[in-house]
Formats: structure tokens, C-alpha cells, sequence
């Protein structure tokens, strides 16, 4: 049996004296390590947000999980990837440790590429999120201002193109995972949505992914000839 060390994060105190969270993602990594035949020699829980540039430097028990999984040349495993971060950059940095990390979300065969591919759809869709709340919120002010007057539908109109637009780049930032569940012989919408839930992936607006979700997701790549 292979040795292993386990990491999980809240990104608030709050959370941190209640618990809520950690005890999910130790159950999460517990099944997989059982699964996969992994000892969870030890684990290392932090409290700590995940926003900054030097994350790794405001996360202590992330270093301590490397230098222990340095130490006995095994991997850490996260529940999920954004327990690590949300941020390409600092998960490429964090590849440059030379200690594996294993999502357990993913499964064990997911290499560093399908990792960066993965925190790039995160950093993404957490961009598009904040886009979407901005022209939003800029459009509703521009809809106060004409409050009544016929021409404020010149502003809903243009959050509408925003919206479109997002949802446009939305679709391309999905597209090579798509791609890549296609070619493993993922084709059916059912089985994609069942995919990308597994993957930690959310719909435009955030949500979990259905049939219907999937097939305006495709049908607007082809419209973007991406498929």
C-alpha cells in the first residue's frame, strides 16, 4: 500500500471552527484513498483563503503537507482542486514542487496538464463570474437612470450583449475539455453532464450541469464553429 498525504482547506475562520467543509472533503479523500489503495500516513488542514499571490506563503500546512510528501516521496491528495486554488499560476508553482498532487475529483491518472487545463476552466469561469456582475449591476444602474422613460431598454438591450458575450467566451473556455471527454468516447449529453459535475465544472450560471445545459452549451460552440 502506498503512502500519502492528505490536505484539506476551508477559506475562512468561521468555517474553520465549525468544521463545514472539512469533514466532506476528509471523507472525500478517505474513499478515494481506500479505492485506490492509498495509507494516509497524515493530513495537514488549513484555514486560509486562496485569493493571493502569495498564498503559498500565508498557507503554512500546504508547505508542511509538501515537505512531508517530499520527505516520504509520496503524493498529496486534495478533495477537490479548488481546495488548492482557483488560480493557474499558483498551482503551475505548485507543480514545480516535484511532489504529485492527486484531486480525488479527478482521479488518480490526471496528469499536471489536465490540472492546469482544469485551474485554467476555474480561473475562468471565477472571472466570468465577476464580468457577469459588473455588466449587470452596470446595466441595472443604467436602467434607474431612465427609470421610466422608453430609452431604458437601450440598457437592457446592451446587458443582454454582454451576457452573450460572456456566455460566447464561456463556451470556448469549456470547449477542449469537451473535446477531450469526446474523443475518450464521452459523447452522449448525459454522460458529458455527468462529466463535467464530476470534474468540479459549473454551468454560466453556476450551477450543476444537465442534459438541456450541455446541449445549449454545444449547440452555441458550433454556432462558434469550435466544434
Amino acid at each position: 500500500m502506498q503512502h500519502a498525504i492528505a490536505y484539506y482547506r476551508v477559506s475562512t475562520a468561521r468555517k474553520g471552527r465549525s468544521g463545514l467543509g472539512i469533514e466532506a472533503q476528509r471523507d472525500v479523500v478517505a474513499r478515494f484513498a481506500a479505492a485506490e489503495g492509498f495509507d494516509l500516513t497524515n493530513e495537514f488542514v488549513e484555514v486560509e483563503t486562496g485569493k493571493w499571490a502569495d498564498a503559498l506563503d500565508r498557507r503554512p500546512k500546504l508547505a508542511a503537507a509538501l515537505a512531508a510528501g517530499r520527505h516520504l516521496k509520496c503524493p498529496v491528495i486534495v478533495a477537490k482542486l479548488d481546495r488548492l486554488s482557483r488560480d493557474v499560476a499558483f498551482v503551475a508553482g505548485l507543480m514545480a514542487q516535484r511532489v504529485p498532487f492527486i484531486v480525488a475529483e479527478l482521479g488518480r491518472d490526471a496528469d499536471p496538464f489536465m490540472l492546469h487545463l482544469y485551474a485554467a476552466l476555474a480561473e475562468k469561469e471565477r472571472r466570468l463570474i465577476s464580468d457577469r456582475t459588473s455588466a449587470a449591476l452596470a446595466a441595472v444602474k443604467r436602467q434607474g437612470k431612465r427609470l421610466g422613460n422608453p430609452n431604458g431598454s437601450v440598457a437592457l438591450a446592451k446587458g443582454r450583449v454582454v451576457q452573450a458575450q460572456a456566455a460566447d467566451e464561456f463556451a470556448r473556455s469549456l470547449q477542449p475539455i469537451i473535446v477531450s471527454l469526446r474523443a475518450s468516447g464521452i459523447t452522449k449529453l448525459r454522460d458529458i453532464a455527468e462529466a463535467l459535475n464530476q470534474r468540479g465544472a459549473h454551468t454560466f450560471r453556476g450551477a450543476n450541469w444537465h442534459v438541456s445545459n450541455v446541449k445549449n452549451l454545444i449547440d452555441r460552440a458550433r454556432r462558434l464553429s469550435l466544434l
